[in-house]
């Protein structure tokens, strides 16, 4: 059964290889250095900034010892990449959702799962409003990254977060930025989801497809996948 938990710094280790290695929100594109930097050194190093400086910054899921995903957000002025976006920048009373990772061969929930983690804490946190930025379209022409990574590969969809409850409020062809409302009335719905998707799995039942975020409206829908793993495209690579 997969299993979310906080990252915290003694969670680092627990990242899958896709989301120990992307750093595209952690650089800002533009920007290069003598010399290439070491990926997965460059993302613990953000992690244990914004965890020290602000708290825990990310979710991460699991199915028993694999890792299968994992969901990172911060405030924008933590994040370099926040600015970068035609449709920056974030509201100032939100936070920005930088990043989801799926690992390969995840369980089909676990997008829906990582992001209601991510609300829920949010939520415990005071925290009013997530935004993001959304993918529409498979090629966007952005500078890849120092570990080959691009929008394509970890940003949601957008469909994916209309799905569950987002807005657009700055629209885009391609990258559009959209904004949940974070609301604690609508909390006990998703704890009866979780109750029910518990009690099936102790029963032996398939569990259902999570529907409803913590704190937020959701709409109604089967989970939109985010993107699978692409092959490096040959591109300037920011540094």
């Amino acid at each position: 059964m997969n299993s979310i938990r906080p990252l915290d710094l003694s969670a680092v280790d627990q990242l899958g290889p896709r989301a120990r290695r992307c750093v595209y929100w952690q650089t800002d594109g533009q920007h290069s250095d003598d010399q290439p930097g070491d990926p997965e050194f460059e993302k613990e190093a953000w992690i244990s900034h914004v965890s020290l400086e602000w708290g825990v910054c990310g979710q991460v899921a699991r199915e028993g010892d694999r890792a299968t995903g994992a969901a990172f957000y911060a405030p924008p002025a933590m994040v370099p990449r926040a600015a970068c976006f035609p449709t920056s920048p974030v509201g100032s009373d939100a936070i920005l959702l930088a990043g989801m990772s799926i690992e390969d061969g995840a369980p089909g929930g676990a997008p829906t799962s990582l992001l209601d983690a991510v609300v829920s804490d949010l939520r415990r946190r005071g925290i009013k409003a997530i935004e993001a930025f959304g993918i529409s379209a498979s090629d966007t022409g952005d500078v890849l990254s120092r570990d080959m990574c691009g929008s394509e590969s970890c940003i949601a969809p957008t469909g994916f977060l209309v799905e569950h409850g987002f807005t657009v409020v700055a629209e885009h062809e391609t990258h559009p930025r959209l904004r949940l409302d974070i609301e604690s009335d609508h909390l006990w719905k998703a704890d009866v989801e979780r109750a029910l998707d518990q009690l099936f799995a102790e029963r032996g039942f398939a569990t259902r497809t999570l529907r409803v975020l913590s704190g937020a409206t959701a709409r109604h829908g089967e989970d939109i996948p985010l993107a699978a793993p692409q092959a490096p495209r040959a591109r300037r690579q920011s540094r």
